[in-house]
């Protein structure tokens, strides 16, 4: 093989040039990726210059030596950098290797046709150093692709970080200062964002397991939901979402299917008010306890308890002064008035749907509202003290370790059917 490409040399030389014009410009007519990206006589001299990378590994092959995939590997990751598909790529060295073989034969005709058997041969190992180049050429773009997507993301990571976080304290409500101002509005354009409209945050509680919860990238169409964008961190996962018109209630649908608790601040109408929209969505969180299991805590609808969990230390005292008596009782005693206390004020008050939730007579949960008042000095017929007591039964399921027997009845969005007062039955199961 070695004596026959020496013999034709010259011609060949001729030849490849010949096949690099013709495939330069079939490769610019046919490939609007490749057009858009070289001119041609940057595409021709590459083109050319792998056509003889080509016959030097068919050379070095026929020695027993290694063929050069430097020049491969670099075209690879340069093309991954610069955006031009691995089809595209692909499929040009498919088509120089179609074209070198051509040349090959068509040279050896010319030169001796006497000779061609002699070529055979070499048409397996012209192959064999084609799909070294090619597979070089794949793996070189697919690290460099998958090294450019990782800058991708943690690029995408700064960015949601200067949004979250705001470039201040934690206790600050919303960048104070101009250019902290100025690096939200230039994070929020390179994100896409629109400089207003309707954002809020969600927080995820952590996974024990340490396993994400959230997708990576998560951004359905506008008509079916809204954009999420997501950002992982080792105490949590937190989405930025752009509602559009789509109202806050709907993040509950978007997020039931990941079943976990997660916490949702208010409604901002700028990226610059993402960070108090996020401090405020991690408090939303905290109003949400692990004994509650999976649930959506909307800021807004838990208010009360948002205020608890925003002061740990006066939510401490609180739950002395005011429940103090019943948390020193015993575990037995102590979980039954909790819950019955919880499961009364989901039911706003009404003592016959407690005792249907708790499965007990109307007059066993009147019996226990009444020890209750009795330990505590509050009375539930009091307004003010009724908040008393609800905020201090909130700092007692915020507790760190609270006891799941403790956790309420949900609150049925539905107006009870039975007048208050009324006696009805229920299935009961042993107080």
């Amino acid at each position: 093989m070695e004596r026959i490409i020496e013999e034709i040399r010259e011609d060949l030389s001729r030849r490849i040039a010949v096949a690099a014009d013709r495939l330069t410009d079939r490769t610019l007519a046919e490939d609007p990726a490749y057009a858009a990206l070289l001119g041609r006589a940057e595409l021709r001299e590459r083109i050319h210059h792998s056509l003889r990378q080509a016959v030097e590994g068919l050379l070095r092959s026929s020695r027993g030596l290694p063929v050069e995939l430097a020049d491969a590997r670099a075209v690879g990751a340069l093309r991954a950098e610069q955006g031009l598909p691995l089809t595209s790529l692909l499929r040009t060295y498919r088509r120089g290797g179609r074209l070198l073989w051509q040349s090959l034969t068509e040279a050896v005709t010319a030169h001796d046709r006497a000779a061609l058997p002699r070529l055979l041969p070499g048409a397996t190992a012209l192959w064999d150093v084609l799909d070294q180049m090619t597979d070089a050429v794949t793996e070189s773009y697919r690290r460099a692709e998958a090294a450019h997507g990782e800058r991708d993301r943690e690029h995408r990571a700064a960015l949601l970080d200067v949004l979250l976080d705001g470039g201040v304290g934690p206790s600050a409500a919303a960048p104070s200062a101009p250019a902290e101002v100025a690096a939200a509005e230039a994070a929020a354009a390179r994100l896409g964002l629109p400089e207003r409209g309707r954002f809020t945050v969600v927080v995820l509680a952590a996974d024990p397991s340490g396993a994400p919860v959230a997708p990576v990238a998560w951004e359905p169409g506008a008509a079916s939901a809204p954009r999420v964008l997501w950002r992982i961190r080792a105490d949590g996962e937190i989405g930025l979402v752009e509602l559009g018109h789509h109202p806050l209630e709907s993040v509950r649908e978007l997020l039931a299917p990941l079943g976990v608790r997660a916490g949702v601040g208010p409604v901002v109408a700028a990226p610059t008010e993402v960070a108090r929209a996020h401090r405020l969505a991690a408090l939303a969180l905290r109003t949400a306890p692990e004994s509650e299991g999976p649930r959506t805590a909307l800021l807004d609808e838990r208010l009360p308890a948002a205020l608890v969990a925003a002061q740990a230390e006066l939510a401490g005292r609180l739950r002395q002064v005011v429940l103090g008596p019943v948390l020193a009782l015993p575990a037995q005693d102590r979980r039954t008035l909790l819950t019955t206390l919880g499961t009364w004020l989901a039911c706003r008050g009404s003592t016959t749907d407690a005792a249907q939730r708790l499965y007990c007579h109307r007059n066993t949960v009147s019996n226990r509202l009444r020890r209750l008042e009795q330990l505590t000095g509050r009375s539930l017929s009091d307004p003010g003290q009724v908040v008393e007591l609800a905020l201090a039964h909130a700092a007692v399921l915020q507790r760190v370790g609270a006891e799941p027997a403790t956790r309420p009845a949900a609150p049925d969005p539905r107006p009870s059917r039975t007048p208050g007062g009324t006696a009805r039955r229920s299935p009961r199961r042993p107080e």
